[in-house]
């Protein structure tokens, strides 16, 4: 067996693993990436910038030096001219012994060196033209080693120009560069330091910023999880930072709330149906049986009559859910058109009157003014007579009402405002109370108090699901006493 690592070691090699583990993942989000691009954009064009600078003042630098050399010699040319060789060579001697960093070479027309603190011409300098005309003075750069340094072999920079003096003597008149050369490297040095540090500064931003990011991430992706297993209760957490991912997981929040509504209503529609449509679906097969044992035909057809009865029931109960599906998906938004939907209340109103006489109520229409809306003419047509219909079924007086009562009275109404037609429908009947009205609108809610009359509580739904896809609403209202049903559409 292999001798076992100490539990310091072993602790230190986890910790370095995961940090590993960590770099890899936050490096490979598209935040870090970006992140990473653009600090190398940022660094290469700081660094090109840089040198272009350094470049350019290096240049401007031995320009200046030159033409200051050059002022120089035409100075010392200038004692020949006056006094003579003599008096050149015993100047250029003084200034060698004070040089201040300064370089000078006076040579005969044979090279014999004269003056100066050079021992010898530097290879790389040109000399001067003969005769001490225009275009006498030659000036650049060049490399030379100082008389104490001949052994050492060190070699430094200089700049200057060189001149031919009354055309038996050649002047170099020079500057030496080593100083300023070691600033400019110690400035690129600082500056290679700089752009260093931008970069590992710029680098681990980009790694706090995307670890941050994964964090938020990770959170959407966990919750996410944890709602595919069934729990749709859970929601994306904010910060109230406002940012983008909050405002993402706010959009997400509502999404799920929706989902959850929606699967919400699919359980209560899916009991609904189980209970509301056994007894109807029991009653059929009852009066079926009964049929099928009754030997009289009259007997027998009467209870198929009937039969008959409960299954049109039934189909107009699964013809209402289908089109309810259908609006809540809102598949008929192309079928819209303009009318008055005045005359739709009017004639709507004017098929339900002989169904209100027959209960025992009367019913009054006040929509005579024009109203334009775009919408399918047969769903509000379909609403409206639902709104009636549900007056006519739990708004209808105790028996012996006189028809000028006011509780035996149902008013249909349309009034326009500016942008909205809201058609109205109220009765004098028990009404909901304020707690069930938002539940009523619901499929297949039905009130206690309601449920010994017929109906599957599907009218109201669908007057809702007619206004959701039309854009507008619809308000349950008391209507003291009774209850007022208002569908909004927006006008045309």
């Amino acid at each position: 067996m292999g001798e076992a690592r100490p539990q310091t070691e072993t602790h230190a090699l986890g910790g370095l693993r995961f940090v590993a583990r960590m770099l890899a993942t936050v490096a490979g989000t598209r935040a870090f990436q970006q992140a990473a691009l653009f600090v190398a954009a940022v660094v290469l064009t700081g660094a090109l910038i840089m040198w272009l600078l350094l470049e350019r003042t290096s240049e401007i630098v031995s320009r200046q030096v030159i033409e200051t050399m050059s002022v120089e010699a035409d100075g010392i040319a200038g004692i020949a001219d006056a006094a003579g060789s003599a008096a050149v060579i015993d100047a250029v001697a003084r200034r060698a012994k004070n040089n201040g960093g300064r370089i000078y070479l006076l040579e005969s027309a044979s090279g014999t060196k004269l003056a100066g603190n050079l021992d010898r011409w530097p290879g790389d300098m040109p000399r001067g033209s003969p005769g001490g005309a225009a275009g006498a003075i030659a000036g650049g750069t060049f490399e030379y080693r100082p008389a104490s340094e001949l052994d050492a072999g060190a070699r430094r920079l200089a700049a200057g120009v060189a001149r031919t003096i009354a055309a038996e003597m050649t002047l170099l008149v020079g500057r030496d560069l080593e100083p300023q050369r070691g600033l400019a490297a110690h400035v690129r040095w600082l500056y290679l330091l700089g752009f260093g540090a931008l970069a590992l500064a710029g680098l681990l931003a980009g790694l706090w910023t995307s670890r941050l990011a994964l964090g938020r991430v990770a959170e959407i992706a966990a919750t996410s999880d944890q709602i595919m297993s069934g729990d749709f209760s859970r929601r994306v957490p904010m910060t109230g930072s406002g940012d983008e991912l909050d405002r993402l997981a706010g959009n997400l929040n509502t999404m799920l709330d929706r989902i959850e509504s929606l699967m919400a209503g699919l359980r209560e529609v899916s009991d609904n149906i189980a209970h509301d449509l056994k007894t109807p679906l029991t009653r059929l097969r009852t009066r079926a049986e009964a049929a099928l044992r009754d030997g009289d035909g009259a007997a027998a057809r009467d209870g198929l009559g009937r039969v008959i009865d409960d299954a049109d029931e039934l189909i107009k109960t699964f013809n209402a859910l289908l089109l309810i599906a259908r609006l809540e998906a809102g598949a008929l938004e192309a079928t819209t058109e303009i009318f008055d939907v005045a005359a739709l209340v009017r004639d709507v109103a004017e098929l339900y009157e002989p169904v209100a006489e027959e209960v025992g109520m009367v019913l009054t229409t006040d929509a005579e003014a024009e109203v334009n809306v775009r919408a399918n003419r047969q769903l509000v047509s379909q609403a409206a007579a639902n709104m009636i219909d549900n007056a006519i079924k739990y708004g209808r007086p105790p028996p012996g009402t006189p028809l000028d009562d006011p509780a035996a009275r149902i008013s249909v109404s349309l009034v326009a405002t500016t942008a909205q037609a809201r058609i109205a429908v109220g009765d004098h009947g028990p009404g909901i109370p304020a707690g069930d009205r938002e539940r009523v609108l619901k499929r297949f809610v039905r009130l206690e108090a309601s449920r010994t009359r017929p109906g599957t509580g599907l009218g109201l739904s669908l007057v809702a699901a007619v206004a959701r896809l039309h854009g507008g609403s619809i308000q349950l209202e008391d209507n003291a006493p009774g209850l007022r049903i208002v569908l909004v559409l927006p006008k045309a």
